[in-house]
This record gives C-alpha cells, sequence and structure tokens, in this order.
C-alpha cells in the first residue's frame, strides 16, 4: 500500500473482498485482533464470508488495500473454516459494545467502545489507533430497541484502559443488529463461534422467540450451556415458544431434576404435551413427532385451511399437511380421517369442505414405530410429513421431514456441514495466525 490508510471496523464491516484480477471472493464480516503487552492492539486478519456462508480467515498480510469501498486481497485465499483462537478478539461481536475508562479532556469517564480505527503502521503491521466511545455505560437488555444515550468522542487508543479485559456483563444489541438479514441457523452458527461468555449475552439480548428459534439449530451442548444461563422464568418462555420436539429434546440434555423444575413451571398443556414426548423412544415416530401439526375438523373450508397454513409461525415442513379428525382438535383428537396436501388445497374452490378431499392412502403410524420403518415411508410416497396415531386411532402428532433428517444425520452435522472439503486441496505450507495448521479441513483457492 503506497499510503497509511485509516479505516473503521464498522465501516469496513460488509465490503466486498476482491483479487487482483477483480473477482469477488467474499465480504468482510468482521476484524480480528490481539492485545500484545506494552504495544497497541494488533489487526491480524479478517473474517470473510464466502459462497455458501462459510466464514475463513484472510491474513492481514495479504490485504494489499483498503480503498474505494473494497478490499483488495492476494490470489491466495484459505477456505478452512475461520475458529477463533482463545488469545483473538473479534472486533463486532466482541470489543463493540465493551465497557472501557477513557480520557476526555485530561479527565477519567466511564464509557462503552461503539467502534474502532485500524490503520498500517510504519513497520507495515495494522494495528488499532483510535477509539470511537459512548459517554456512560451500554445495559444488557432483552430488547435491542432500547438504545445507548450519551455523548460521544474519538480518542487515541493509549487513552483507553479496559480495550483488553473481559468484562463482566456486555450489551450485544449491535452485534444482533448486524445479524438482521440471518436466518435462525446462520445465527446459530455465528453464536456456537463464540466464547461462552459471549454467547450468554447474545441470549440474554435475544428476544424470546428469537431464541427460541436459534436454541433449536445449535448443537446440544451448546443448547444446555445457553440454558444454564436464564431465569427460569424466562427458560420457560422460551421452551415454550420452540417446536414441541425441539422442547422436548432440549429437556432430554438436561439433568431429570432441571428438566422437571422447568416443566412444573410451564402452562399445563405445554408441560403435558412435553411429558408425552419425552416418554417416548426418541428413535421412534413417537419421539420424533412434533404434536402440533395443522389439524381441523371435516366441515373446515378449504379457504379456512390456506389462512391457517398460512400462518408466520408454522414451518414450511408443518404447512405442507392439514390432519383432518374429529372434535377435539388439539392432540390428542378425536378419530383421525385423513390428511390433505397443500397442493390440493390449491386446486379447490375456496368454500369446499376439506372432508370432501382427503388422502386416505397413506397409512397413519404407529407411535412406537422405528425411524427406518418412518423414513422409508417418507421416501417411498414422497412425503413431506406422516400422521402418528394411538390404538384408538386418535391422532397424536406428525413426523415431518425436517426433524427425521435431524436424527438420522450424525450428531455433529451442525458443527461440520462447512467442512466438506477434500484433503488434495490442503496447502501444507500455510501457517498464518488465524488458520494454523492445526485446524483441519484446509484447502487453497488460488486466483489469478
Amino acid at each position: 500500500m503506497s499510503a497509511p490508510t485509516r479505516v473503521y471496523v464498522a465501516r469496513l464491516a460488509s465490503l466486498d473482498v476482491f483479487d487482483p484480477l477483480g473477482d469477488r471472493v467474499g465480504r468482510v464480516r468482521d476484524v480480528v485482533v490481539t492485545f500484545p503487552p506494552k504495544r497497541r492492539p494488533r489487526v491480524i486478519g479478517l473474517v470473510v464470508e464466502v459462497p455458501g456462508r462459510r466464514r475463513v480467515f484472510v491474513p492481514m498480510t495479504r490485504v494489499t488495500s483498503v480503498e474505494g469501498g473494497q478490499v483488495i486481497t492476494t490470489g491466495l485465499v484459505n477456505m478452512r473454516r475461520f475458529e477463533q483462537r482463545r488469545t483473538e478478539t473479534l472486533v463486532l461481536a466482541e470489543l463493540v459494545e465493551r465497557p472501557v475508562t477513557a480520557l476526555q479532556d485530561g479527565e477519567l469517564v466511564a464509557a462503552t467502545v461503539e467502534d474502532v480505527a485500524i490503520e498500517r503502521g510504519r513497520t507495515r503491521d495494522w494495528e488499532i489507533v483510535r477509539v470511537f466511545c459512548r459517554l456512560g455505560r451500554s445495559r444488557t437488555t432483552l430488547s435491542r430497541l432500547s438504545r445507548r444515550r450519551g455523548d460521544t468522542f474519538v480518542v487515541p487508543v493509549e487513552d483507553v484502559t479496559g480495550l483488553a479485559a473481559t468484562p463482566g456483563q456486555q450489551s450485544a444489541d449491535r452485534l444482533i443488529e448486524s445479524w438482521g438479514d440471518l436466518k435462525p441457523a446462520d445465527i446459530a452458527e455465528q453464536i456456537h463461534d463464540l466464547s461462552p461468555q459471549r454467547r450468554a449475552e447474545v441470549a440474554a439480548a435475544l428476544d424470546d422467540d428469537t431464541l427460541a428459534d436459534v436454541l433449536q439449530e445449535l448443537p446440544e451442548d451448546d443448547q444446555v450451556e445457553i440454558m444454564a444461563t436464564l431465569k427460569q422464568s424466562r427458560a420457560v418462555d422460551v421452551l415454550e415458544a420452540m417446536e414441541p420436539d425441539d422442547a422436548a429434546d432440549l429437556l432430554s440434555e438436561l439433568t431429570p431434576e432441571s428438566a422437571e423444575s422447568l416443566l412444573r413451571l410451564m402452562e399445563p398443556a405445554d408441560a403435558g404435551s412435553l411429558r408425552r414426548l419425552l416418554s417416548y423412544d426418541e428413535n421412534t415416530a413417537g419421539g420424533l413427532m412434533t404434536t402440533e401439526p395443522v389439524i381441523l375438523g371435516p366441515d373446515a373450508t378449504v379457504a379456512e385451511a390456506l389462512a391457517v397454513v398460512r400462518r408466520e409461525e408454522i414451518s414450511p415442513a408443518t404447512a405442507a399437511a392439514v390432519y383432518v379428525c374429529r372434535a377435539p382438535h388439539e392432540t390428542p383428537t378425536g378419530k383421525y380421517l385423513g390428511m390433505l396436501h397443500i397442493q390440493r388445497l390449491l386446486r379447490e374452490p375456496p368454500h369446499a369442505a376439506v372432508g370432501d378431499f382427503l388422502d386416505k392412502d397413506i397409512e397413519p403410524v404407529a407411535v412406537d414405530v422405528r425411524i427406518g420403518e418412518v423414513t422409508r415411508t417418507l421416501a417411498t410416497y414422497n412425503l413431506v410429513s406422516l400422521p402418528v396415531v394411538d390404538e384408538d386411532q386418535r391422532l397424536l402428532g406428525a413426523v415431518t421431514v425436517d426433524d427425521v433428517l435431524d436424527h438420522i444425520l450424525p450428531e455433529d452435522w451442525r458443527e461440520d456441514r462447512h467442512e466438506e472439503i477434500s484433503e488434495d486441496d490442503i496447502d501444507p505450507d500455510q501457517d498464518e495466525p488465524g488458520a494454523a495448521p492445526a485446524r483441519d479441513g484446509a484447502s487453497v483457492v488460488t486466483r489469478g
């Protein structure tokens, strides 16, 4: 780079990254820094999101330009998924909103980090040189709508203390806002990569519905860890917001005492549903099913059915079919009559009764049917879901294809979903901070 460049990280994030030939490599998502003793914080690299939402590490030694709203790198990019080391700090995920003490106009004041400026120095290393602060402490809240108040100011990094310290409590509102365009599964991946303390702070800042959706996408160890950080009253609210089968899976991972304590605090109907699910073997239809499929009586109209499956909180797999039963219409229902596929609903008159178009050829399964038979039935008849009944032909729930996949994939599939990389692509010579050979699964893409 011909001249020193200073850039604020908040402006750097979301910039596109290009190779020397102008091909887009990905987009900047965060900046990795370390805190060497008696020196300014050192910027060692960028976290770049490449196609497929994989996040990789790009060392600052390979950044040749940060100008014109874009980042230019050398042609070599290590495609190993980024894994944060203990000595590394992510600016946006961990440093922003950290409480610090800053020297403002000769007076020490309590402040909160809003942003940092990085610059390439005379030694050609990138460092944090300025800190953009907001006067006063931010506070961790349960709503991202609450914002901090106070004047802002910029000071040299040398005038800030506590930047490298691990805070007792730190807001996560700004971090959550940066995830606004991500789906729950992608947010879960970001949370999984955070430190345990930061995961707890993020969980505290998420609303109940979002946290419920994210927990369903996390590995079991992360689920249990996060639940342990929540107050019982909030843990109950989150469990009630989860899909019943996912909530039951989570409860089964807790100690029997903890699970029972939470169940006693839940609404009786919700607790009863979860207790039934917990009583089934996890590798059977009963253990896989959700107790809240779309259920209607035979006299309901097609228009009513379409209105129900249109509801935002119903997952696509659950909304693919309507189950028609005699009253009552909550599980366990009255006699199960048949199912109606969403495609058939779309072809029929809105005023017609759903009972006139039932698919009675699909046989429901019993709660004790093993997962192998459930999988074969779904595959044989190209189904997205399958009804589960008891010996009296009452509907108990439905098994959806997403839950079957979740159980037949390896237990660690959520952690390894981006690691399908050939050993032939490994670069044996690369030894960069943030992407060391000890991190398995490296590959290198050479452009140009």
